[in-house]
């Protein structure tokens, strides 16, 4: 069997699989596709069995459901702006059901390591109700397996008497019931987890290393997500910055007037914090926010400003790790989430190992990551790609610009802007489009 003949493995069946799936095999190509689950959903199926889901029963997406809609199947209508998790899941098992996608998934399989091959890429899976253990070549691997369920938890010294626990792990505000709560971080879910706990603890604290802009989910009755448009992404950022404050402005003043600090660094140069109650529970003394904590001492809890106070749960709400349990670190090791990846994607010295919605978006990864897998196909169906070089060069270019434009952080790592990141993936679609174009066959000369 020669490379071209192999067919192709995808790891997940998440977002990110589902749609790379469909779109393999519109393009012809023959897809094998593992869960580690027993169903769809990643991340949006509730206490997924395959224990990659931070979904908690509160969850509400925060992007507007027309802009994480797959380019051929629309969102009904009816259905809200913001989705409950349960309907994001109901959409993906209509997509799956819609394009007879459930056949091609081998659920309740694990993917134990996925090493170079001389014709692609052995892959070796165990199917967990079995324990059966199979490998096989593929001429490629799509990696899709998420990147919000391995837990990043802080080193903070000291010793804690209560209890703790990872935003991953959190699911219900019961946990919550009449304790003095901590919740670090101030990223969504931090927002989310410490407006929901407030109704339920009898304290609860946000604390903070750098401050968060806290962005409502409506601007001027409209999901703020809208006011972001294709022409507007092309502006320099500074210009971009300039109608949100103002919208911001009308909407909700400074948000030091709440009682919520305002961070040092400038609005967006992080990804921004989307809550439509926290500033009114700080402003009603209902949360408390303080700076980072820096240790800790019995039930008592320090800060960075010097003060303390009494808890009885702390909460990380610190974000993930980037993580691929199955591939060797000789193949791919991953420090402080930086990988090195062409458009997010292709690692340019490991050729046929491509990575679908490994990004994080100011808005939704579900259509970029679809035009990541068409892009992938026609690679797949003999587009070229740059040299190893050319592809280094841009991936220091785009590292630059991340560095010159976000904090620090490792969740700033695989930030992409939607539009722009969109309109480059299609660039790179339509390039591959070109390369596979037949060239035209030269008429035949007339006879004399």
């Amino acid at each position: 069997m020669t490379e071209s003949t192999l067919p192709v493995c995808i790891i997940g069946a998440g977002s990110s699989g589902i749609v790379s799936l469909k779109v393999l095999r519109a393009h012809g190509i023959d897809v094998d596709c593992f869960e580690i689950g027993s169903d769809i959903g990643g991340n949006w199926r509730y206490d997924n069995d395959n224990g990659r889901s931070a979904a908690y029963a509160s969850l509400h997406i925060d992007t507007s459901k027309d802009r994480m809609a797959f380019s051929d199947f629309p969102m009904p209508k009816h259905w809200p702006a913001y989705l409950h998790h349960t309907q994001v899941l109901a959409y993906f098992e209509r997509y799956v059901e819609h394009f007879d996608l459930r056949p091609h998934i081998t659920f309740r399989t694990e993917v134990v390591s996925v090493v170079p091959h001389e014709d692609g890429w052995e892959v070796t899976v165990r199917h967990l109700d079995t324990d059966v253990v199979a490998t096989k070549v593929y001429r490629a691997v799509l990696v899709a397996n998420g990147h919000h369920w391995d837990e990043r938890w802080p080193d903070i010294p000291g010793t804690f008497t209560g209890d703790v626990m990872h935003s991953h792990s959190y699911r219900t505000p019961d946990v919550a019931h009449g304790k003095r709560v901590v919740v670090l971080g101030a990223g969504n879910s931090a927002a989310d987890i410490a407006c929901e706990v407030s109704w339920h603890a009898d304290e609860v604290t946000i604390a903070t290393r750098r401050g968060a802009h806290i962005i409502p989910r409506y601007l001027l009755g409209r999901p703020t997500d809208t006011f972001t448009n294709p022409l507007i992404s092309r502006l320099p950022v500074e210009w971009q910055r300039i109608p949100y404050r103002a919208l911001l402005w009308i909407a909700r003043g400074r948000q030091s007037k709440y009682g919520f600090p305002e961070p040092a660094h400038p609005l967006l140069a992080e990804h921004p914090t989307l809550s439509q109650d926290l500033l009114g529970l700080v402003r009603s003394g209902d949360i408390a926010v303080k700076p980072a904590i820096v240790g800790y001492d019995g039930s008592t809890v320090r800060f960075a400003d010097d003060s303390e106070t009494e808890a009885d749960l702390v909460i990380y709400a610190t974000g993930y790790r980037i993580s691929f349990p199955f591939l060797p670190d000789e193949v791919l090791r991953v420090e402080d989430n930086h990988i090195p990846l062409y458009r997010k994607v292709v690692h340019p010295d490991l050729p046929g190992l491509y990575f679908i919605g490994l990004i994080q978006p100011l808005g939704a990864i579900m259509p970029l990551a679809e035009l990541q897998a068409e892009w992938v196909a026609r690679i797949l169906r003999g587009a070229p790609l740059p040299s190893k070089d050319a592809m280094a060069a841009v991936i220091a270019a785009e590292q630059d610009e991340i560095r010159r434009r976000y904090v620090e952080s490792p969740r700033h790592t695989i930030q992409v802007d939607f539009f722009p990141y969109k309109h480059l993936m299609r660039d790179e679609i339509a390039a591959a489009d070109e390369a596979l174009r037949p060239s035209p066959v030269p008429a035949e000369a007339p006879r004399a």
